[in-house]
């Protein structure tokens, strides 16, 4: 992208939403948390009724067809909540027709489509965003504080943990569901939050190994562990499994190095349950209140990533999470099912 888009001011942004489902409820709130600032103009989803009935609740037109939708209502941005495999398709044709991408985890289910959908928003002079809500939570933000700050020295060892729970039912909602595909697995797309913050919060990932099974009637993985070796030598490990019984149990990282360790757990990364430092800092004062409940996995940060779409579209700040840096977890976890496939240590980046 050569130079910044021109900024939507002086009226409200124009968007629409493409997939109904699941995932899509925590868009629509944080759209409605703007209301100054977002007018729903469409929604579309090939299933008819899904799409009526989110145009109906919010007040605007239902399509089926993406093509249709885009040429009628020329929306500004288009949040792309539709199954994975289907976001790089989505993104060219948002993009030719010059609008501005939003997309859900994870941005593509293979490298290359990752790389066409950067191309075409950089050709076509348009934002892409890659939903990434989890690091807006603020146990991680405070993390993620520490570990800039280098209260950790010498970071020795990192594990994550997403022990959760999805039954053959939640795979036989859709067609699908669990196909390497459109979906991909338990890394690809429930464990994809945890495996950004592998990169996020600790650099540039040197070495992969992976392991992966699968028990459910699907054709990806639902249980897995994942290896890492970070550049600045730090080791990492990740477990992950959707066969938790009777539900799901937790999302937590922990954090151990020369002069701190931390511990960040509950079902998804919301409880600040150890926080241990050679040093004290002001902030330390804050991590009791970061703490929250939560029966969603999904956290609460949709609305907090929303805000950052709005000053960028409004030509106040720059996109936090765009589509090169979903390429950084989307590129780990094509190693890891690389590793897992071939049985192989798996160095990054993919392409030298």
């Amino acid at each position: 992208m050569n130079g910044r888009p021109l900024a939507i001011v002086g009226r409200k942004i124009r968007i629409a939403v493409i997939g109904c489902g699941r995932i899509s409820k925590n868009h629509f709130g944080a759209i409605e948390a703007y209301p100054e600032d977002f007018e729903i103009v469409a929604v579309c989803d090939v299933m008819q009724d899904l799409a009526q009935e989110a145009a109906d609740k919010y007040g605007c037109i239902a399509f089926t067809d993406l093509e249709l939708m885009l040429e009628q209502c020329k929306p500004d941005v288009v949040s792309l909540c539709t199954p994975s495999g289907l976001h790089p398709a989505h993104t060219i044709a948002v993009a030719r027709h010059g609008a501005h991408v939003v997309t859900e985890k994870p941005m593509a289910t293979r490298w290359r489509d990752g790389l066409n959908m950067v191309g075409a928003c950089d050709r076509a002079g348009v934002y892409l965003f890659v939903v990434k809500q989890n690091r807006r939570n603020a146990t991680l933000q405070l993390l993620k504080r520490a570990i800039d700050d280098g209260r950790f020295g010498r970071i020795h060892l990192v594990h994550v943990n997403v022990l959760w729970a999805r039954d053959q039912a939640y795979y036989d909602q859709a067609d699908w569901r669990g196909t390497w595909e459109f979906d991909g697995g338990a890394f690809m797309n429930q464990a994809s939050h945890y495996v950004d913050l592998f990169e996020w919060l600790f650099g540039p990932v040197d070495k992969v190994q992976a392991m992966m099974s699968t028990t459910r009637k699907i054709e990806s993985e639902d249980t897995g562990v994942l290896n890492v070796h970070w550049r600045s030598g730090a080791l990492g490990s990740m477990a992950v499994t959707m066969l938790t019984y009777p539900k799901n149990l937790e999302g937590s990282i922990t954090v151990v190095g020369e002069t701190g360790t931390v511990r960040v757990g509950g079902l998804a990364v919301n409880d600040v349950q150890h926080w241990a430092f050679a040093d004290e800092r002001d902030y330390d004062e804050q991590v009791q209140n970061a703490s929250y409940a939560t029966t969603s996995v999904y956290g609460f940060g949709h609305p907090l990533y929303y805000q950052n779409v709005v000053d960028t579209l409004r030509g106040k700040d720059l996109p936090h999470t765009d589509g090169r840096e979903g390429l950084k977890s989307l590129e780990l976890l094509v190693a890891a099912y690389r590793s897992a496939r071939d049985g192989v240590t798996v160095s990054l980046p993919l392409e030298r």
